[in-house]
């Protein structure tokens, strides 16, 4: 297959994004994560609080949100905006040269390219919200909380911004377990068939 972009799509709490940096470790290429939102900011002048909003989780947790909100005189919002400088980035990027992507739509954005190998990353409840607590110094319920509700939000955008189903395991090459095989060995899997 020779991969030369590898995008990581992840449930919240998975260990998607360390596992995405251990790979780009192991393969020496970049790793873009909250650096595509910086470079989102450079282009639009907005903060990255802002775009964080905007470029990944839906507005609410319903698909039906994105008929209210403003729109400009091309009939284009904000949301759309930041999404299409965001597209605009992912496809530079991947164009110049072998990266690691966390999020943003990448495996759809680049889904016309041979040589992306997109990755989906879940886990077990237990261990996300052990992790989400741990790493956000959260109580039990508010991980749970931030587990549903950011998912249900990465999912809505993605359905609203791609047509797809996000999770769905036919958009993706490899479909990892990180509860059950662990964020390291997720990371040289990903690596091993990177190089195939």
């Amino acid at each position: 297959m020779s991969s030369k972009i590898v995008t990581i799509s992840r449930e919240y709490g998975s260990g998607g994004k360390y596992i995405g940096e251990l790979v780009a470790k192991k393969l020496g290429i970049p790793f873009y994560d909250k650096e595509i939102m910086e470079k989102i900011a450079e282009e639009t002048g907005f903060v990255n609080e802002f775009i964080e909003r905007l470029a990944e989780y839906a507005p609410s947790k319903s698909i039906f949100a994105y008929a209210f909100v403003g729109r400009n005189s091309l009939g284009e919002s904000m949301e759309d905006y930041i999404q299409n400088v965001q597209r605009k980035i992912i496809l530079d990027l991947a164009e110049k040269g072998p990266c690691v992507i966390v999020g943003r739509s990448a495996d759809y954005i680049l889904r016309d390219r041979a040589d992306v190998l997109n990755v989906f990353i879940h886990g077990g409840e237990e261990e996300k919200k052990k992790r989400i607590c741990s790493l956000r110094g959260v109580s039990e319920a508010e991980a749970v909380k931030l587990m549903r509700d950011i998912d249900k939000k990465r999912s809505v955008n993605y359905k609203y911004y791609t047509g797809q189903t996000w999770g769905n395991i036919k958009n993706y090459i490899l479909s990892l377990n990180s509860t059950e095989i662990g964020v390291e060995n997720c990371a040289e899997i990903i690596a091993q068939v990177y190089k195939l």
